[in-house]
């Protein structure tokens, strides 16, 4: 992966909705819910938000189908952690059916409580809600702490705070959630606070709408592709990835999915620096699109982190034009 540098000064910051005339009708987002997900919480940092209507979903299909469905104009969902890498629940449903496109990322640091009802100590913890991911990243914290206590699949941290506050929740059920969740339900009492096995841990958000323009190219840029590996042989994976080599073009996230049609069969899900824009990734999708015909272009959108990528000056667009403009010369006014 290349170096890079901080994006020069004044440069635009990601694509966002403006905010509604007087009297329009407020834009619609939805997320993974329910209230006081991080998913929410990266919502929210997107302009105009907190002015606009927002649904939680249950789960990452619904937040998506919803968009496609035109009952939401955007949807934001988690797709990657810095401890446990990609949300497959959202590569999976974001590279198959109707098409949608990525227009915005957010990165939330991520904090963790352990809460429970009023009177439980760490002690007497016995069962875990929460979701997969936040249980990885807080699993050696309870193992230290709650060594018997087991865990419970959550669909979000929110869910499982929330679950304890029902009339199914028993004595010694605890769960882990974000901070803000214990905030706006005082009647769950926190048992201990950053539990988190990483502090540094972050989870990027996306934001997605139905297809249409892209968001303008700021110069820190990231491109979204799904490449189906066409044929399983030996040499396959290579050539994808040599669309992107040849051009000067880096990858910053590689995971490879299988599709579910047979054992074996896979999709890769990957992150390049640039946009659409830009000669060289422009060159890369037409390459890709040569070897794998069911690629899947799933946006170009701002950087949230403003990193500049460096392009070596022989896959600029000025050295893309000058060729173009150079074969054009070969092949004279006539060529056609």
């Amino acid at each position: 992966m290349t170096a890079a540098s901080p994006a020069p000064a004044g440069t635009p910051g990601p694509a966002a909705s403006p905010a509604p005339a007087p009297g329009a009708r407020r834009p619609v987002y939805t997320f993974l819910g329910p209230e006081g997900t991080f998913t929410e919480a990266a919502l929210l940092k997107v302009p105009g938000a907190r002015e606009a209507e927002r649904v939680p979903a249950p789960n990452v299909n619904a937040a998506l189908d919803a968009v496609r469905a035109g009952t939401a104009d955007a949807a934001m969902v988690p797709i990657e952690n810095s401890v446990e890498g990609g949300v497959t629940a959202t590569l999976d449903a974001i590279s198959t059916g109707p098409e949608l496109r990525i227009v915005r990322e957010e990165v939330v640091p991520i904090t963790f409580v352990l809460v429970s009802r009023p009177g439980t100590r760490v002690a007497e913890v016995r069962r875990i809600a929460t979701h997969g991911h936040a249980w990885a990243q807080c699993r050696g914290w309870a193992a230290a702490n709650a060594p018997d206590a087991v865990h419970l699949a959550a669909s979000s941290t929110a869910a499982g705070a929330l679950a304890l506050l029902e009339d199914t929740a028993q004595p010694g059920d605890a769960a882990i959630c974000a901070p803000i969740v214990a905030e706006e339900h005082p009647e769950l009492e926190v048992l201990a606070t950053d539990i988190g096995d990483n502090p540094g841990a972050v989870t990027r958000f996306i934001l997605v709408s139905r297809p249409g323009a892209l968001p303008p190219r700021t110069g820190a840029d990231k491109t979204t592709v799904a490449v189906p590996l066409p044929e399983d042989r030996p040499g396959a994976l290579m050539e994808i990835l040599e669309q992107f080599a040849a051009r000067g073009v880096n990858l910053s996230r590689i995971e490879s999915r299988p599709t579910g049609q047979y054992l074996g069969h896979y999709f890769f899900s990957i992150d390049v620096d640039g946009h659409a824009a830009d000669a060289r990734v422009a060159d890369a999708l037409a390459g890709l699109h040569r070897v794998s015909p069911e690629t899947r272009f799933l946006g170009s959108y701002p950087r949230t982190d403003g990193t500049v990528p460096e392009v070596a000056a022989h896959v600029s667009d000025g050295a893309f034009a000058a060729a173009r403009t150079w074969v054009e010369r070969i092949l004279g006014p006539d060529a056609g």
